[in-house]
């Protein structure tokens, strides 16, 4: 863990320190590779050959299991929410670069994606595949969320990480120690219906639901991958004050949330603060 030397935080009277999952790996960072690590052994095991799994146009999950999917012998197919726009943008073209076929749903049909008519589509077209969901986020990626808990261990009072389909979150908080609170940064627009994506997975895994969490949405910055002057401002200000170049899409936002609330005295003094720099 890294602690986050900073003036703003001095005065508020509290610690925060980082995790830097994003290190894990090159093109398999953080809850990215916790997420697919227990799904690729199970696609194995069932003597799948090939991943098949959902994103947007700048999925960091589209780009994770492309390199997975080329590191450990899978074939992928990345089902793309929306229209192809050419040339690729760089995250759907190293997708392509390690393998990855992409094929393009209308935002209609994708929102019924998990329905059975249009996985049964899917398998129509692509044969049979081992499928991910959206973000990667099922029972085995909460699983593989968890294993965090032991890692970061038990002197931190708040744990913090980004939510995108709620996974990570999930699984954090199971892991975690019964006096430590999981602490979620939604990226996306209107995100409370995460607060019940989070329990579901949860319950998918557990059967009940775990720890004690709660999700923070008023840091999402105009909603998933977009932006607004005062989240650039705060990365460049964070790059020059730490060194470090923050991902624009999930950990930026969750540690401009974090910073917003320690100055506005929302954590009690003394308190330790981890953030898990997820990619």
């Amino acid at each position: 863990m890294t602690e986050l030397h900073d003036e703003r935080l001095t005065r508020a009277g509290v610690r925060l320190f980082l995790k830097r999952d994003d290190l894990i790996h090159l093109d398999l960072p953080g809850n990215k590779w916790r997420k697919l690590k227990h799904n690729l052994r199970a696609a194995a095991e069932q003597s799948h050959h090939t991943l098949l799994t959902f994103g947007g146009a700048y999925s960091n999950h589209l780009r994770a299991t492309a390199a997975a999917g080329r590191l450990f012998g899978f074939s992928t197919i990345g089902i793309v929410r929306g229209e192809e726009h050419l040339p690729l943008n760089e995250v759907l073209e190293f997708a392509a670069t390690q393998g990855m076929k992409l094929a393009y749903l209308d935002r209609t049909t994708y929102r019924h994606k998990t329905d059975p008519a249009v996985i049964e589509a899917l398998h129509q077209k692509w044969g049979d595949f081992y499928l991910l969901p959206e973000g990667g986020s099922n029972a085995l990626a909460v699983q593989g969320c968890a294993e965090l808990g032991a890692e970061i261990g038990p002197s931190y009072d708040v744990v913090c990480c980004a939510v995108g389909t709620g996974g990570t979150l999930a699984g954090l908080a199971a892991g975690l120690a019964p006096h430590q609170r999981a602490l979620g940064f939604a990226a996306l627009k209107g995100g409370e219906f995460l607060n019940d994506d989070v329990e579901r997975l949860q319950r998918e895994t557990y059967g009940e639901r775990r720890g004690d969490w709660s999700i923070e949405t008023a840091f999402h910055h105009g909603g998933y991958a977009r932006r607004t002057p005062e989240l650039d401002a705060f990365i460049n200000d964070f790059a020059t004050r730490h060194g470090i170049t923050l991902d624009r899409i999930y950990v930026a936002k969750m540690l401009h949330g974090i910073l917003t609330l320690a100055i506005q005295g929302t954590f009690p003094p003394g308190k330790r603060l981890l953030a898990v720099v997820t990619g």
